[in-house]
């Protein structure tokens, strides 16, 4: 039914955006996220992922990573929008829809700094993840469920990797993400396969054990099968 020019006749609710950035080291061997300290009722000191309102003025993701550097001192990620949260009683304050994004990067590229209404910001294993403020545990659980089904299906794990890596390295990252230990035989046959990695004419150098081969991800090669119809997948 078309109700015309009336929408002051009807309660609006607020709309907040929420930020899933997990975070990858290596040496680690541990898939973090995000999380922020609240300094303000409601669930004041509690852990939560970094977010806020959406201004009137902005868009969805210019919010999204304005709440991420404001909280968290976190910029230049690449976000991308996982789900709509919409709940009633999700959030005491009223009824607040959120619109959570997520991301992937490296630890070691950023300094974590709280600000703003978030008292701290820090690190967590999400293996080690304990009850999160509003509904933030269902939001994490998604994207991590969401993570771990990407990165076997696009390429988007090598963005973590140095520019040239060895297979065990790749393999690391992979067993990282999935939160599983892989086959090593059956992982590099399969990686292989994809005609994506191009052997460099050089190993890895100041280590302890046999020196590897070093590998690069050819992403013209993977543009190129990718309009012919090619499907990443491991």
């Amino acid at each position: 039914m078309d109700h015309g020019n009336d929408i002051q006749e009807y309660p609006r609710p607020a709309l907040t955006v929420d930020c899933v950035v997990f975070g990858v080291d290596l040496e680690e061997r541990d898939l973090r996220v995000l999380l922020i300290q609240r300094d303000h009722p409601p669930f004041k000191h509690k852990w939560a992922l970094p977010g806020g309102y959406v201004h009137l003025e902005e868009s969805l993701e210019e919010a999204a990573r304005r709440e991420l550097a404001e909280e968290t001192n976190v910029t230049d990620v690449y976000l991308e929008q996982l789900a709509v949260f919409g709940d009633v009683d999700r959030d005491p304050r009223g009824r607040i829809v959120t619109v959570a994004y997520s991301a992937l990067v490296t630890l070691r590229d950023y300094d974590l700094r709280g600000a703003t209404d978030a008292r701290d910001a820090a690190w967590f294993s999400v293996d080690e993840v304990e009850q999160l403020a509003f509904d933030h545990d269902r939001i994490l659980a998604l994207a991590c469920a969401r993570l771990r089904q990407q990165v076997l299906q696009e390429p988007i794990a090598f963005a973590l990797l140095p520019a040239a890596f060895t297979l065990t390295q790749l393999q690391r990252l992979y067993e990282i993400i999935l939160g599983t230990t892989l086959d090593k035989r059956n992982f590099r046959k399969k990686v292989v396969s994809l005609g994506l990695l191009e052997r460099l004419n050089a190993v890895e150098r100041h280590v302890a054990h046999r020196a590897a081969w070093l590998y690069r991800f050819d992403q013209r090669e993977y543009q190129r099968k990718k309009k012919r119809g090619f499907r990443f997948a491991l």
